[in-house]
């Protein structure tokens, strides 16, 4: 029997359809889980196709041509330890592993030094675009062992979503964790992302007291300017389903508490290590934290006091300053999780291609959106650029955009509405721009307490002073 091109361990939703778009684009598959139902699932679905459900890991590894690549799709963390411990003394050297699957990229980074010496490739890939993105096209960014990409790439890039202009949305990141650190912040980006349009809504329904068709009607709007992105159109689409059950906006009826997973959480520990300013993907962290918290809120709201009832402002005048605030709450996010991975680049020496995270972002993964097109542009011209606000391009949309946002905000706070991912995004934007801040007085009240000393403006040194006699 033909020997098979890649396998496929794990086939839950993601890596199920990962499967079936290999098949589409002409690679033999053999797929592999744990579970039985879902070997006889993938076996049905893929009937007369070139693909086998193989019954272990051994009958895997034994169908593949060599050199082997097996593609990892199970949960992050320990399933992914015990699928390589089983899995590792089956292969040979020149074999390629990839962990497609939501990893910390420390621990990509800890199974490379334990494979190192065997000759066994391993790669961390970031996989973005969810069910339909496996499935139709989704936004890839492997990392990890250099010799691996020559043999991933025929497959990675062909499956790959593709731009309008036919580029792939794949392409090698680097290093060591590089693909998974570049997934985990576009995880970040998508956390603030999110919540932002969630607090447009907000605002949109609580002061303007627009009801969910009429602001998809807005949201629809919008997804054909500068704020053009897959998350705003979905957001339309979802503010116009109706409740087939109740006839309402099925909105209306979920549960106002968010899950999350934990690669958001992950990138704002790791912009604190790191010493990077992200407060907009922190807060969306938070925001969704907050929501857990839905049966303390609704005793909360009984108890405690909201600002004086203030009459609404028209429609007309604040959706077209809301549209400009998201624009630059959005452009705040993508600046920080750049900062981000630009400070992981220089701590880990990955040289991350920023342009080209920028292009591969551009399609397939949830994140997409028109500005990505300009923040390409941006670090094509300027490799080294420190931040995105610094670009002309977006210096030139934030003049344009800042008091909107800063009325956003203060709507927001005269009316009561959770807004943390607006307020921190102008924040971060003021406190960026500001040549001096109060940091002088806290550095000399660490000095009084604790003999921290202080640095002086007119000559170099470390500096105590006593403070009291």
């Amino acid at each position: 029997m033909k020997k098979l091109d890649i396998g496929l361990v794990g086939l839950g939703v993601m890596g199920e359809n990962l499967a079936l778009n290999l098949l589409s684009k002409g690679f033999s598959v053999s797929g592999f889980d744990l579970d039985a139902g879902k070997r006889a699932n993938f076996d049905a679905r893929t009937q007369a196709s070139n693909a086998e459900a193989a019954n272990s890991l051994s009958a895997l590894v034994n169908g593949l041509q060599q050199p082997r690549c097996i593609w990892l799709m199970v949960p992050a963390g320990a399933a992914v330890d015990a699928v390589l411990a089983e899995l590792t003394p089956l292969l040979a050297s020149g074999d390629v592993l990839m962990d497609g699957g939501n990893t910390l990229y420390t621990d990509t980074q800890r199974r490379l030094q334990a494979l190192e010496g065997s000759g066994i490739l391993y790669v961390g890939a970031g996989v973005s675009g969810g069910e339909e993105g496996a499935l139709r096209g989704p936004a890839l960014m492997p990392g990890g062992s250099a010799a691996a990409w020559p043999r991933l790439r025929p497959m990675l890039q062909a499956i790959a979503a593709q731009t309008e202009d036919g580029t792939p949305c794949c392409e090698w990141m680097g290093p060591g964790g590089s693909g998974h650190f570049v997934k985990m912040v576009h995880n970040g980006i998508e956390y603030a992302d999110m919540q932002t349009i969630c607090e447009a809504y907000a605002l949109m329904h609580q002061m303007l007291g627009m009801r969910p068709i009429e602001m998809s009607a807005v949201f629809r709007d919008w997804n054909q300017g500068e704020l053009s992105s897959y998350l705003i159109g979905i957001t339309a689409d979802i503010l116009a389903f109706t409740d087939p059950e109740t006839g309402q906006p099925l909105l209306d009826q979920i549960l106002d508490t968010a899950e999350q997973k934990g690669t958001g959480k992950w990138a704002s520990q790791v912009a604190l290590d790191l010493g990077v300013t992200a407060p907009t993907i922190a807060n969306a962290v938070f925001a969704r934290t907050i929501s857990a918290l839905q049966t303390e809120r609704v005793q909360a709201a009984k108890v405690l006091a909201g600002p004086q009832a203030t009459p609404a402002p028209e429609r007309a005048s604040v959706l077209p300053r809301l549209e400009r605030a998201l624009l630059a709450a959005k452009i705040c996010a993508y600046a920080q999780g750049f900062c981000l991975l630009r400070a992981a680049d220089i701590e880990n020496q990955w040289q991350l291609p920023m342009g080209t995270v920028a292009s591969v972002w551009r399609a397939g993964c949830i994140i997409r959106a028109r500005l990505l097109q300009d923040i390409r542009r941006a670090f094509d011209g300027a490799p080294d650029l420190n931040n995105l606000l610094m670009d002309p391009h977006f210096s030139g949309v934030m003049a344009r955009c800042q008091q909107d946002l800063r009325e956003v905000v203060a709507l927001g706070a005269l009316h009561g509405v959770a807004m943390p991912s607006f307020m921190s995004a102008l924040s971060y934007y003021d406190a960026y721009r500001s040549a001096r801040l109060p940091a002088n007085l806290l550095q000399a009240q660490r000095d009084y307490f604790g003999a921290h000393t202080y640095q002086r403006i007119e000559r170099p040194g470390q500096f105590h002073t006593r403070w009291t006699d």
